[in-house]
C-alpha cells in the first residue's frame, strides 16, 4: 500500500512510498482510508519530541486521524462490519493513518457522524478528543463557570469553544486581529486579540484555563485563574502522574517531575492545580462528539484540505500556525 513516511526523527518532510499492509488482529478493524488530517502532533512526532515516551521504529507511518470504511474486522471484532464508515483516533502506539489502509482497535473507533463527508469527519478525532478530554473529564466544567480557551482559531480552540458553550460555560479566547469575528461567530463570549492585550490584565477570576501554547503564556495563565481554579496543558510541561499513567519507568517519571515543579509549585502559591493531558484515543467518547456533531452543536471547521500526494506540503503548512480550524489530506 501506498503511505507516508519518515525514515528517521528531525527528517525535513518526508516521503511517500510502499509500505505493508497492516496485520489485522482478533480485536482490529482495517480500515481504508479515505481522509486524514494533519496535527500539531504529527509535526512534533516527526521532529522526535515524544521518542522518550513513544519510542517508534521506522520507517513510520505518520497520521493520527482518520475516516473511511471497514473492508475488514478481526475475529473478536462484534461493533463493526465491512462496509460501515467510520471515523477515529488510533491509540498513540499505532498511529499511521496517512496510508490506503490502517488497522485500529475497535475501541478506539465509531461511526462516522451521518451529516458529515469524509474530509470533515476525518478532521475532527483527536483535536475533540482532546477538547473532551480537558473540559469534560479532567476540568468537569460546569455551567456558568469561567473557561480560556488559548489559540481559538486552532484545531482544538474551535472545537473546545463550542463544546464549553454547550456546557454552559463562559468562553474568552485569545487570537490574532483577523480572527477575532470569526471566533466570536464559534461562539465565544470575550475575545482577546493578543496582538493589541494582554490577556492576563483583561481577564479575572476564570475557573478553567486550557493552554495550548508556550511556557511564557502557561505562567501568564495563572494570573487569571481564582483561588481553587485549574491550569490544564495540552502543551506541556508534562508531569510524573502522567508518566505513571503511561506507565514509563520511574526515571522518566522523575524527568517529569522536575519538567513540571516551576509550574507546580507557582500553581499551588496561588492555590490553583495544575494538570497535563495528552489525549488518549477513545471510541465510546467519540461517539458522544458523534452525538453532538449530528446535533449541530458542534461543526467541524476545515482551513484547507491537500491531496495525498502533497502530504509534505499540508504539514509544512500547519507547521506554519495559521491555520483556522483543521488541515485535511484526503485519500480518495
Amino acid at each position: 500500500m501506498k503511505a507516508f513516511l519518515i525514515d528517521r526523527y528531525g527528517q525535513n518532510g518526508g516521503r511517500i512510498g510502499e509500505a505493508p499492509a497492516p496485520v489485522v488482529g482478533a480485536h482490529d478493524v482495517l480500515i481504508e482510508v479515505h481522509a486524514s488530517s494533519i496535527n500539531v502532533l504529527d509535526s512534533k512526532i516527526r521532529k522526535g519530541e515524544f521518542k522518550l515516551i513513544l519510542p517508534y521504529s521506522f520507517p513510520l507511518i505518520l497520521g493520527n486521524d482518520l475516516a473511511g470504511i471497514v473492508v475488514e474486522v478481526g475475529s473478536a471484532v462484534t461493533r463493526f462490519k465491512p462496509g460501515d464508515e467510520v471515523y477515529a483516533r488510533p491509540p498513540e502506539t499505532r498511529i499511521g493513518t496517512f496510508a490506503e489502509l490502517v488497522a485500529v482497535n475497535e475501541d478506539a473507533i465509531a461511526l462516522k457522524p451521518a451529516n458529515t463527508h469524509m474530509t470533515q469527519a476525518a478532521s475532527i478525532p483527536l483535536v475533540a478528543l482532546t477538547a473532551w478530554q480537558v473540559l469534560v473529564e479532567t476540568a468537569r466544567l460546569k455551567k456558568g463557570q469561567k473557561v480560556l480557551i488559548h489559540a481559538g482559531s486552532g484545531g482544538v480552540g474551535t472545537v473546545a469553544i463550542q463544546l464549553a458553550k454547550h456546557l454552559g460555560a463562559f468562553v474568552a479566547t485569545t487570537t490574532s486581529t483577523a480572527n477575532v469575528a470569526w471566533v466570536k461567530a464559534l461562539g465565544a463570549d470575550q475575545v482577546i486579540d493578543y496582538t493589541q492585550q494582554n490577556f492576563e490584565s483583561v481577564l479575572h477570576d476564570f475557573d478553567v484555563v486550557l493552554n495550548s501554547l508556550g511556557a511564557d503564556v502557561l505562567e501568564k495563565s495563572l494570573k487569571v485563574l481564582k483561588p481553587g481554579g485549574q491550569l490544564i496543558s495540552i502543551s506541556g510541561p508534562p508531569t510524573a502522574q502522567f508518566a505513571r499513567e503511561q506507565g514509563l519507568s520511574w526515571p522518566l517519571q522523575q524527568v517529569m517531575r522536575l519538567l513540571s515543579f516551576s509550574i507546580r509549585r507557582k500553581a499551588r502559591q496561588r492555590d490553583v492545580s495544575y494538570a497535563f493531558v495528552f489525549m488518549r484515543a477513545n471510541g465510546a467518547q467519540l461517539q458522544h462528539i458523534t452525538a453532538l456533531i449530528e446535533a449541530g452543536i458542534i461543526k467541524p471547521v476545515i482551513d484547507r484540505t491537500f491531496p495525498f500526494e502533497s502530504t509534505a506540503e499540508a504539514l509544512q503548512y500547519v507547521e506554519q500556525g495559521r491555520a483556522q480550524g483543521k488541515v485535511v489530506v484526503t485519500m480518495k
